[in-house]
């Protein structure tokens, strides 16, 4: 199994140490482990840790139902985060020579990683003058007779795209009639405002994880919705890869999603202030575009003119701390994803500090 090079995430990983304002992060604003336990209610001393439940505890799957408004813990496994939830269900469902469509740009995995279990993969464009929005004829046109999984990714990752429910239905009436499953990456979803489509479509998986929305990423802690036959089959691969999430962070998240109405709201609000600031700091500039989701933590700040993303992105954390992940990690020039979920005094301050590096001429 040969992979491409991750771009995106081997970014992160070289530069993100040295940031000052951290403009691309797609997390949350992440809780520190005081505050974490502050929500337990258990003696986390009195914890066995041994393997524990192994598709994880029915206390944290039962969390993880309220999430959703269909099925039971048997539609539920959990993983070591969304990045191995997709793994997992990409493994278990593809075969060499299986035909596989997803969104660009949008986040590698979906389409290196079939690749590298010998599938075909198809694109759909995604484009700034259409907000950034598909429409169902562009997978009509991608569909073929051998197409097995379409991916996506709601809200996307870095365009925050967000498909609605009368595109999820009509996408879900074409999809049924040819036997076709739906990858939905949910992790930039509020379960308040947008649908899973694994509350859709009978072969609808939703991945996800408490990292992005839920402000924990540290405990690598994701999970797997589908239908009970699926999840069976991902159980008998998942024996291979990781056994159990453990005692630890099961207890962890079930005291996360005891809370989780508190945890949204307080990433609502953040959001919230960051889109505000962002909609009135754009009104001023003439060199920046920006679609602004209406939910999710990434969008795609266009910085017109701008030939070489990732020189421009080294340039203003080499010489100015400010951190972005250059839309060249995307395939698509022009653009920076820009993160919304990190504190709202550092975001404001780092946009106002790029527009005045931007009006001093240097280095872009």
């Amino acid at each position: 199994m040969k992979l491409a090079d991750f771009k995106v995430e081997q970014w992160m990983n070289e530069n993100e140490g040295q940031a000052k304002y951290n403009l691309t992060d797609t997390c949350a604003s992440s809780f520190s482990m005081e505050q974490l336990l502050r929500m337990v209610k258990t003696d986390l001393s009195k914890l066995v840790l041994d393997y524990g439940e192994i598709q994880g505890s029915l206390a944290f799957r039962q969390q993880i139902l309220s999430l959703y408004k269909t099925g039971s813990e048997e539609n539920i496994t959990t993983t070591n985060g969304c990045l191995e939830a997709n793994v997992l269900v990409m493994e278990t469902l593809l075969e060499p020579q299986d035909h596989v469509i997803a969104c660009v740009p949008g986040y590698q995995q979906f389409v290196s990683y079939p690749q590298s279990l010998g599938c075909t993969v198809s694109t759909i464009q995604l484009l700034p003058e259409s907000l950034w929005q598909p429409n169902l004829h562009d997978f009509l046109d991608a569909i073929q007779d051998h197409t097995k999984l379409i991916i996506l990714n709601n809200p996307n990752n870095p365009t925050g795209t967000q498909y609605d429910l009368p595109f999820l239905e009509e996408l879900i009436n074409v999809c049924d009639q040819r036997g076709i499953y739906i990858l939905c990456d949910e992790v930039y979803r509020d379960p308040n405002r947008l649908p899973s489509i694994s509350d859709l479509y009978q072969r609808g998986i939703s991945t996800s994880s408490l990292s992005k929305m839920y402000g924990l990423a540290g405990l690598r802690l994701g999970w797997i919705k589908a239908n009970s036959n699926l999840i069976t089959k991902i159980n008998s691969r998942r024996d291979y890869t990781m056994i159990s999430t453990g005692p630890l962070l099961d207890a962890l998240g079930t005291a996360a999603l005891e809370n989780k109405e508190l945890i949204l709201q307080r990433t609502n609000a953040i959001l919230d202030q960051n889109r505000s600031f962002l909609k009135e700091w754009l009104k001023d500039q003439d060199i920046f575009d920006c679609v602004i989701p209406e939910n999710g933590t990434v969008c795609f700040l266009e910085i017109k003119g701008m030939k070489d993303s990732v020189k421009t992105a080294q340039y203003l954390l080499k010489e100015h701390g400010i951190f972005f992940v250059p839309g060249a990690c995307f395939d698509q020039e022009g653009f920076m994803r820009l993160g919304l979920g990190q504190d709202p005094n550092q975001f404001k301050e780092g946009l106002i500090r790029l527009t005045d590096i931007l009006k001093s001429k240097k280095g872009l």
